[in-house]
This record gives structure tokens, C-alpha cells and sequence, in this order.
């Protein structure tokens, strides 16, 4: 994973444990040798809590800013709508789950 940034959904900072339509931050890391911590970026949560809830494009276009300089985002989960706005924007969505020093 040479010169990667990625984001990463996690409520504890220490894993990926969270679905992406909850995420309430990211955790910004940059992969070179090793993964390491650049920031954490607040965001609103795209999900409503209601599994049939319509795509919020605006909401949707607000986190995509924030990620606009990652090349991939780890997360539990995703909806399809989602990932693949997000693989138009040029961000892999990657399913994983546990420790984030497991990722590199």
C-alpha cells in the first residue's frame, strides 16, 4: 500500500467496526511503509436509522468532500448506492472488520 490515504469508519479508534451510512467520523491514514494517523474528520451520519430510507445526494455529496483525497475507505458495511458513488468518485470501498494495524 505505497502512498495510499484511507479513511477508516471506527467508533473506538482502534478497529473497523462500523457501517459506512453511520459513520459519525473518519479516521484519515496515510499507507506508506507503515499506517499512519493524519487526522480525524467529523461528519454528519448519512444514515436515518431506517433501512428503506431513500439516497440523500446532498447529504451523500457533504462526506464525499471529506474523503476526496482517499483512495480507499474501510468500513463494516455499505449500501450499494453509496459504493458506487463512491468508486464513480474515484474511492474504493473496502469491507473489513477488526484492527486497523491490520490493514498494512
Amino acid at each position: 500500500m505505497a502512498g495510499l490515504r484511507i479513511a477508516i469508519v471506527s467508533t473506538d479508534g482502534a478497529n473497523v467496526n462500523n457501517h459506512f451510512g453511520m459513520a459519525k467520523r473518519f479516521l484519515i491514514y496515510d499507507c506508506n511503509d507503515k499506517i499512519t494517523f493524519v487526522e480525524e474528520r467529523q461528519t454528519e451520519s448519512l444514515s436515518v436509522g431506517d433501512p428503506d430510507h431513500s439516497f440523500d445526494a446532498e447529504k451523500f455529496g457533504r462526506i464525499a468532500a471529506l474523503l476526496k483525497d482517499c483512495s480507499k475507505i474501510y468500513v463494516t458495511q455499505i449500501g450499494e448506492v453509496p459504493a458506487s458513488k463512491l468508486k464513480e468518485l474515484g474511492i474504493e470501498p473496502v469491507i473489513h472488520e477488526g484492527p486497523i494495524a491490520n490493514i498494512v
